[in-house]
């Protein structure tokens, strides 16, 4: 078939075509870059953070009396925590990953501020802490019990050794194996590397140092201790409501004030990440839905101001092919205007969206599927009305229009 006289066809009724090419180019662009981000949200959401989350959760707590005895009641606590059956382990500890809330300092390899420094998100905990975490060490050894202690209040004491995740190791020491290394605090405090975990998410998912993770071996204060419980797989929230009773049921001098699964804490992290992408998803959606609308009113205004020369090339031997065809290639050459420009635009607001917000550029396979994405739209919604046209009798050429 020649392009020509389908070209000439537009070129009369040019109005229409050039809206909804540039309908599609604009489609395209907004299409092509939300999804792209779509998927980094996606794939944020998704990483692995080295953590049990589904099976974890967190029991706060609020000292209220005036018999509460820090060591001895949250000592008590734990130990009752550990004891409950379904139970992995418990530990007492500073702050919950990928909560939102945490601390974090910044280690140096030598004393007084120099060398490699790292900044790092802290958690103090006892033995129990890999354990109860779900996190996986993969060089070296847990706590010594002997060595975790409490600090006094308001103290700058370090602490004698750490362990820290591979992500901090190789910041730190990018030469060779971190374990039995040294990091230094601010004072120039020294504390040995006694051992490396695999991965694990620090407290803020945005950070772009959330595997920068280092675990100290601290019984932490009263006055900013929570218990955190690792239950068996399924058995997470039946043991929830079991500890906060358990827990209740014991006056000493503290009350229950929350639990939590960190599986919840963790969602609302990410709770920006999901508005996003579902926010994202319905503006495609849309404009995928709104194009499709465009080409087929389109191309139904065109076969139904026709239908004499539809009529009249049937009568001159125009198989229903013929015609169905005609209009298909009359919508793919609208659709591939509105793509060639959508491209540009595309590429535009891409490096637009990377220069003002730090995204990262991109991708051409995004912007090549979205072409194929467009140019399968566009035809699906051209077909039903270019059949319509390929029904027109021959009879109607003789008709008056």
């Amino acid at each position: 078939m020649e392009l020509q006289p389908i070209m000439r066809a537009l070129w009369r009724n040019r109005t229409g075509a050039v809206l909804v090419a540039l309908q599609i180019a604009l489609a395209l662009a907004i299409v092509v870059n939300s999804t792209y981000i779509i998927v980094q949200r996606l794939e944020h959401m998704g990483r692995d953070p080295g953590l049990d989350v589904a099976n974890l959760f967190t029991v706060i707590f609020a000292p209220t009396g005036s018999n509460f005895d820090p060591e001895v009641a949250m000592r008590d606590d734990v130990e009752l925590l550990r004891a409950l059956p379904g139970v992995v382990d418990a530990t007492r500890i500073n702050s919950i990953p990928l909560s939102g809330g945490g601390s974090s300092t910044v280690y140096y390899t030598q004393p007084g501020e120099k060398g490699r420094e790292a900044l790092g998100n802290y958690y103090e905990v006892d033995e129990h802490g890999i354990n109860t975490l779900g996190v996986r060490l993969v060089e070296g050894r847990n706590f010594d019990p002997s060595i975790v202690r409490r600090l006094p209040d308001n103290s700058s004491a370090f602490v004698p050794e750490v362990i820290i995740t591979r992500a901090f190791a190789k910041e730190m020491f990018p030469d060779g194996s971190a374990i039995g290394q040294t990091v230094y605090d601010g004072l120039g405090q020294p504390a040995r590397v006694v051992g490396v975990l695999d991965k694990m998410h620090g407290a803020w998912v945005d950070w772009d140092k959330l595997d920068n993770v280092v675990l100290h071996p601290v019984l932490t204060s009263e006055r900013f201790a929570m218990y955190l419980v690792r239950a068996k797989p399924g058995q997470r929230d039946s043991l929830m409501r079991l500890a906060e009773d358990k827990l209740a049921a014991i006056d000493n001098g503290r009350i229950i004030h929350k639990v939590r699964s960190v599986e919840e804490l963790a969602a609302r992290s990410y709770a920006d990440d999901r508005a996003m992408t579902v926010y994202l998803s319905v503006v495609v959606g849309m404009l995928l839905a709104i194009s499709a609308l465009g080409i087929f009113g389109l191309a139904a205004f065109n076969v139904s101001t026709r239908t004499k020369q539809i009529g009249t090339r049937r009568a001159v031997g125009a198989r229903r092919f013929d015609i169905v065809r005609y209009f298909m290639v009359e919508n793919w050459v609208i659709t591939t205007a509105g793509v060639l420009v959508g491209c540009v635009l595309a590429l535009v607001l891409g490096y637009w969206l990377s220069s003002a917000f730090e995204l990262p550029r991109l991708k051409l396979y995004y912007l090549v599927a979205g072409v194929v994405v467009l140019w399968a739209v566009g035809l699906a919604a051209a077909l039903w009305p270019a059949r319509r046209a390929a029904r027109v009798s021959p009879a109607v050429a003789t008709r008056t229009v």
